[in-house]
């Protein structure tokens, strides 16, 4: 099965493609902006201080980066999901270029995470995917995260997040946020999979997404991701062609929509699977 037709993202993306001032701040790593499959994608450097563009093509951190871009992206005749094409994606990397044999999957501290956020928030940034797993740092670092998110907030940003990979129950600092849509991954069938970190926060108030053997956009060409970092933008490219079809639509109705629209929330630490066509009819119910 179409991991998009999983989510009913289909019938939404023959309505849209994005349009480009519909903004997505990437916090991941550098993208392979030389990419054949990038070529007329909108995507650009969140700052000039921090370069956007792969350095290290072997780097865990240019793979990470790249295939979640691919999943936002990528071109519509590709054989990755490319939900929002029409988008403009803003990359701001968090995370330390390394060879793959050195380090797992890119990981980042909440301080460093928080940094990138408020300049993400000054670019004027409408959605943040945030595909990564925090390192443990200080409880000062966390509140930092914190008062980041809180900042975006109450600037209408909506923030989206890995829920990770651990198969813990719980939250973190980012997933437990009262804003945040933490989002955990299911196979094709729509069932969590035994990796996806799963919990009572992340029940209440997250979604779930393919993540299993996700095609996307890799150094020669597509590769195959797994992960909660995989699930993220499917959600993220669900809101931004969300207020692509809506652009007047307010951060909270939107925030609505995508989570609470179409369901009865229920109290396991299991969220509901994301169904971006019921989102889309609540927003235009709302817009007679």
């Amino acid at each position: 099965m179409n991991p998009l037709d999983v989510v009913q993202l289909t019938p939404l993306m023959e309505l849209s493609s994005g349009r480009p001032e519909i903004t997505i701040g990437l916090l991941d790593g550098p993208v392979a902006m030389n990419h054949p499959a990038l070529a007329q994608a909108r995507i650009q450097a969140l700052t000039t201080s921090t370069p956007a563009a792969c350095m290290q093509a072997n780097s865990a951190a240019c793979r990470h980066g790249t295939l979640v871009a691919g999943i936002l992206c990528g071109p519509r005749h590709s054989s990755a999901p490319a939900i929002c094409p029409g988008c403009t994606l803003l990359v701001r990397p968090v995370f330390t270029e390394t060879p793959p044999d050195r380090a797992p999957w890119p990981r980042a501290t909440p301080d460093a995470l928080a940094a990138a956020i408020l300049e993400s928030l000054a670019a004027n940034v409408q959605i943040l995917n945030l595909s990564m797993a925090l390192v443990y740092s200080s409880g000062q670092s966390e509140r930092q995260l914190e008062a980041a998110l809180d900042r975006a907030a109450q600037q209408g940003v909506i923030t989206v997040a890995a829920a990770g990979n651990q198969a813990t129950l719980g939250s973190s600092a980012m997933t437990r946020h009262r804003w945040v849509i933490p989002v955990g991954a299911c196979d094709l069938q729509g069932r969590p999979t035994r990796y996806s970190n799963l919990g009572h926060t992340i029940g209440r108030r997250g979604l779930i997404a393919p993540g299993q053997d996700i095609p996307s956009l890799a150094i020669g060409g597509m590769s195959h991701f797994s992960g909660t970092s995989a699930a993220a933008p499917f959600v993220t490219g669900a809101i931004a062609l969300l207020w692509s079809v809506f652009p007047k639509a307010p951060a909270t109705a939107v925030h609505v929509a995508i989570t609470q629209a179409y369901h009865q929330r229920r109290k396991t630490v299991v969220p509901p699977l994301l169904d971006a066509w019921a989102a889309y009819q609540f927003l235009a119910a709302a817009a007679r």
